[in-house]
Formats: C-alpha cells, sequence, structure tokens
C-alpha cells in the first residue's frame, strides 16, 4: 500500500511542525495537490528544471524540498519565464511540491542539527543561536477512576508528558469523589441511566510541552475507560525548551582553524571554504547555521564559539568578525544539500514502520551555482 500525500506531508510536520518556521516563511505545500498516493517522493535542496527533470525520470508524484518556488503572491503565470516554466512542468507530470524551509532548520533533529553533528559539535551542551520558537509547558489534569488510574497515567508518560529536566514519570495524583448521572442515550462505564453516582476517583496532573499535548491526550482519551473523559489543560507561567536557529557547542575535541576547515569540507562535500582568521588558531567551540548566516557571528560570539561555519558571508560583514576576533568558514550555502538524504532517510524509516511501500530517494542533482574558473 501506498501512503498518500497528505500522510508524506503529515510526517515532515513531526520532523519539522509548521510552528517552528520564522514568520512569513514560504512553508507547506506550494503546488498540486497531496490528495493522492505516492508511489514515490524525491527529496531536493532547490526545485530546479534539472530537479524536475530529475523527478520524472524516476516516476515521482511529490518532491519534498527545503527552498521554496514560490516565495509572494503571484500576479500571473507566465509560462515562458523561468519560473512559469518551471510550474507548467510540475503541472503537466502531476509533480506536488512540499516545503519546509525554516521549520526544518529549527526543529531538534533537523538542519542545524545534522550540520552540527557532521562538523564535530558536541550535542551536550548545544545552543542556538537565535530563539525563533518556545515549547510551552502546559499542565494536563484528568479525572480517572482508580481501578484505571495506572493505566492512564502510564500512556501519558508513554505519549511524552510527565517530564522535567532530567526526570520523566512524574505526576501529582489526589484521590477523591467524583459524581455524575448518566443521561438518555448514554452508554456509562459505570452506573445506570438516570441514577446519581458516586466514584473512588483520582485526579492525575501532569507537565506536558504544547508539542506533545495532542498526542499525550490522545494517549490519555483511549486508556481512559468513561465515554465521557473531563479533563483540564492549563497554561503554566514556567519557560519551556526554547528552540531556534544555528546551533553552538563545545568541538568533541579541539581543532587548529585550518583543520575545521578541512572537516568542514569533508563534511559537506565542498571543494573550498572561505576563511577568516590566523589558519593555526586553536578552535574548542564553533557555530553553525544553515543557509546565510552572515549576520549571526554576534550571536555565535556571544554564546562563547569562536568560530562560525555558514554561508554567503558578505565582504564587510568578514571585515567586522575579523576585527572582533571571530573566525569565519564559509562552505557555501549549497552546503545545507546534506538534509536530502537525511530527510529521505527519516522519511523512509517512519514509512517503513507504517508499512507503507512508499521510496523516497535523495536527489543526485548537484544545484550549486556556482563553478571554479
Amino acid at each position: 500500500m501506498y501512503a498518500n500525500g497528505h500522510v508524506v506531508a503529515e510526517l515532515m510536520e513531526r520532523l519539522a511542525p509548521k510552528r517552528y518556521a520564522v514568520e512569513n516563511d514560504r512553508i507547506g505545500l506550494q503546488l498540486g495537490t497531496l490528495q493522492k498516493p505516492v508511489r514515490k517522493a524525491l527529496v531536493a535542496l532547490d526545485v530546479t528544471m534539472e530537479v524536475v527533470e530529475e523527478a520524472i525520470a524516476e516516476g515521482a508524484e511529490l518532491i519534498v524540498a527545503h527552498h521554496a518556488i514560490i516565495f509572494r503572491p503571484l500576479a500571473k503565470i507566465d509560462t515562458a519565464s523561468p519560473a512559469g516554466a518551471l510550474y507548467e512542468k510540475l503541472i503537466k507530470h502531476d509533480i506536488a511540491v512540499y516545503i519546509s524551509h525554516t521549520n526544518l532548520d529549527v526543529a531538534e533533529g533537523g538542519m542545524n542539527d545534522w550540520m552540527a553533528d557532521a562538523v564535530g559539535i558536541a550535542a551536550e551542551g548545544r545552543v542556538s543561536l537565535e530563539k525563533v520558537h518556545e515549547d510551552r509547558l502546559l499542565k494536563l489534569a484528568v479525572y480517572v477512576p482508580q481501578t484505571h488510574a495506572d493505566a492512564v497515567r502510564e500512556a501519558m508518560w508513554q505519549a511524552g508528558g510527565g517530564a522535567l529536566g532530567s526526570y520523566d514519570q512524574c505526576s501529582f495524583n489526589t484521590s477523591g469523589t467524583g459524581t455524575f448521572r448518566p443521561g438518555a442515550g448514554s452508554a456509562p462505564f459505570l452506573g445506570t441511566q438516570g441514577r446519581l453516582e458516586t466514584v473512588d476517583e483520582v485526579r492525575i496532573e501532569i507537565v506536558v510541552p504544547e508539542s506533545l499535548l495532542r498526542k499525550t491526550v490522545k494517549a490519555m482519551l483511549a486508556a481512559h475507560p468513561y465515554e465521557e473523559t473531563a479533563y483540564d489543560v492549563i497554561r503554566l507561567e514556567r519557560e519551556g525548551k526554547s528552540l531556534g536557529l544555528g546551533r553552538s557547542g563545545r568541538l568533541e575535541r579541539p581543532l587548529t582553524l585550518a583543520e575545521l576547515a578541512e572537516r568542514v569540507k569533508a563534511a559537506f562535500d565542498v571543494p573550498f571554504v572561505r576563511v577568516t582568521g590566523d589558519l593555526g588558531t586553536e578552535v574548542r567551540k564553533a557555530a553553525v547555521l544553515g543557509g546565510s548566516g552572515a549576520r549571526y557571528w554576534r550571536q555565535a560570539q556571544f554564546a562563547g564559539a569562536q568560530a562560525l561555519i555558514t554561508g554567503d558571508i558578505d565582504y564587510h560583514s568578514a571585515h567586522d568578525a575579523l576585527a572582533a576576533g571571530m573566525l569565519l568558514i564559509d562552505p557555501g550555502h549549497n552546503a545545507e544539500k546534506i538534509m536530502k538524504a537525511k530527510v529521505a532517510q527519516w522519511l523512509s524509516a517512519r514509512l517503513s514502520e507504517s508499512r507503507y511501500a512508499t521510496e523516497i530517494v535523495p536527489s543526485a542533482i548537484n544545484t550549486e551555482p556556482f563553478r571554479l574558473a
């Protein structure tokens, strides 16, 4: 059985929820429909005409890409223009395009974590450079008959609720008496229609991040015996986990700037990098930001990084950073192509778990626009 496009999109939104995107970013379905089976999907960094030709040759019905093909409202689609010709070919071959951009950059286990892993920034103590989203903490409280309290509590824990810092399976439980009277048409787990009932119940309270609320409530309701379940969701003042752009942290081992530059070249499969600073300088902490990150060098320095690895560094930003003692390594914007294999692997694993036959393949097209001459 093949997954339809909505299943693939929902999986991408599990990896990189839309709410993580920066304001006004163009993400999600940009062209075509998700309401059809997908036998094969292509994962690409950019959607160029060459990538579309590749999708046609592969028999792909869907392209999952990082960079958008529509950036602003369209006044017209002129098929004689490069963009119009691209849209025309996609539509004629019934290929949908789904975009996961800054939400994939921000997501834990997404673009910037993949890039940080690749250059050897340790996972422990890793921080973002600029906050984009806060996963607010909520309190979920539910009333359960004592006979089912353990099962409901366990279901919520398994869904990710009840974690506080380094502790999990946290809850607060209060015993009391519940009352209810089943009405006409009800099918009560306990009691009789028209008769007031009293039941020994437990109020179970857990803390749950907003991103896991729906999953936790769904698990709680599935384990709860009542036809109508009473529960509260309360927003807490306590801050939740912050998610953002870029990553900074300690290198797994100290490297000279020259050694780090070589590691970056190998990690992102680029023929050269641009570097500022003394190549013999020892680097213990570094930062990385996929895409165009020249303006983030101050945030990287504030986070304690000695070097920032990012693309599209302009002349004046390089001078400013150099004067402030900040080292820069520029592997280019196309370094983000690391996402092709990573997203393809992640989607393939999730689809396989659900026994879908849909095939996910990374694009083999190099969309780097620059060449050495």
